[in-house]
């Protein structure tokens, strides 16, 4: 939900006191999801004299295989883009968009930064509004509900006239079910009013054997994400309600970040809330 703009913007670090949000992240951000370890080792098999002549660097799971290591390399890249883009936007004036989340607020799987929903919604922002919206991108890639929670809210300015969370992927692989509702309610809990929140996409038809097992659970925490906000009167942007098949071309090399175009529908999932 869009506030009204504001002029005076003190960033509280999250050791207390105020500070630049280029500070290390290193801690949590190194975090690698499964995919990228798996593929990592299949990297190792596909780039052997076997894999060469039986046809497998050059197959599916080679090409997989390569396509996250790539991503790799734009973790880093997108990471750096944000870091000075948040300098240069807190330098600026005009109304502030602060997002709270993990690689896909990040815009992991675009051919760029901008190509993320962050991009393209800030992009239809300024158009819309004709004002300079700016954002600050407090996102990290690999971010668990309670790194938000204790690592990327401190760090959120006094005032913003709109603040969105998308975060949650990565706990349903590193979080147990106790631990991952837990840190939800918490979240939900701390964020500031009007904060729209980002329910999970729910690749339907998608992934396999994997992907039907997922579901279940990924629909029960989207229940709990649209109950915990409406308690407290937020809105809900649901990414769960947009991002639907057809998904050819809607996500990135690695099979499990959207692509441009598949952050198409993040973005129209955001905008019908704003």
């Amino acid at each position: 939900m869009l506030r009204m703009p504001v002029s005076r913007l003190t960033l509280r670090s999250p050791l207390g006191g105020t500070g630049s949000v280029t500070a290390s992240r290193t801690a949590y951000g190194a975090r690698r999801s499964p995919v990228e370890i798996v593929a990592t080792m299949g990297t190792c098999l596909t780039r052997t004299h076997v894999a060469e002549i039986s046809g497998l660097r050059a197959g599916p799971f080679g090409r997989w295989a390569d396509g996250v290591t790539a991503m790799r390399a734009d973790c880093a890249a997108f990471a750096g883009h944000w870091r000075t883009h948040n300098e240069q936007a807190l330098a600026a004036p005009g109304p502030l968009w602060v997002v709270l989340g993990d690689s896909t607020a990040q815009g992991l799987g675009a051919p760029s930064p901008d190509g993320g929903y962050v991009g393209q919604v800030l992009d239809v922002l300024r158009r819309r509004t004709g004002l300079p919206w700016r954002v600050l991108n407090l996102s990290v890639s690999g971010s668990l509900i309670r790194d938000v929670l204790n690592r990327q809210l401190p760090q959120l300015p006094a005032e913003a006239d709109l603040v969105t969370c998308g975060i949650g992927v990565n706990d349903v692989f590193y979080s147990g079910p106790g631990k991952l509702f837990a840190d939800l309610r918490a979240l939900l809990g701390a964020v500031p009013d009007d904060t729209v929140v980002l329910d999970l996409p729910v690749p339907t038809g998608y992934a396999g054997l994997l992907g039907r097992a997922s579901r279940p659970y990924l629909t029960r925490i989207n229940r709990t994400i649209h109950e915990l906000a409406a308690v407290r009167g937020l809105p809900v942007a649901e990414v769960s309600a947009h991002f639907l098949p057809p998904w050819s071309g809607k996500f990135a090399p690695d099979y499990f970040h959207p692509s441009q175009d598949g952050y198409r529908d993040w973005t129209q999932a955001l905008l019908a809330v704003l």
